[in-house]
């Protein structure tokens, strides 16, 4: 395998966990009022999205050593429930 076909699969590995976390930070945003409580959020957009992004790359890859191969549907459901725990966590979502 050559570096640039590396550097392309690597890519379209992350691009799920990229897409959905940037959803879902984007929708939270959005939706703010229903899963915010009443403190102000410390964290930016960008931080939220990096530590969801982080989080969603770490639960794709668990799905990957779990099932030996990508793109299996438990890995990318993995991946949505994963993505919104951890924003969920990130804002706080008990304390509304």
């Amino acid at each position: 395998m050559t570096a640039l076909n590396l550097i392309n699969q690597s890519f379209n590995f992350m691009a799920p966990a990229f897409f959905v976390a940037l959803t879902v930070v984007l929708l939270a945003r959005l939706f703010a009022g229903f899963f915010r409580s009443k403190r102000p959020l410390s964290l930016t957009l960008y931080k939220q999205a990096a530590i969801v992004f982080i989080a969603s790359l770490l639960l794709f890859l668990a799905g990957l050593v779990l099932f030996g191969r990508d793109g299996k549907m438990g890995s990318y459901a993995l991946l949505a429930v994963g993505a919104a725990t951890c924003q969920w966590v990130l804002l706080r979502g008990w304390k509304t």
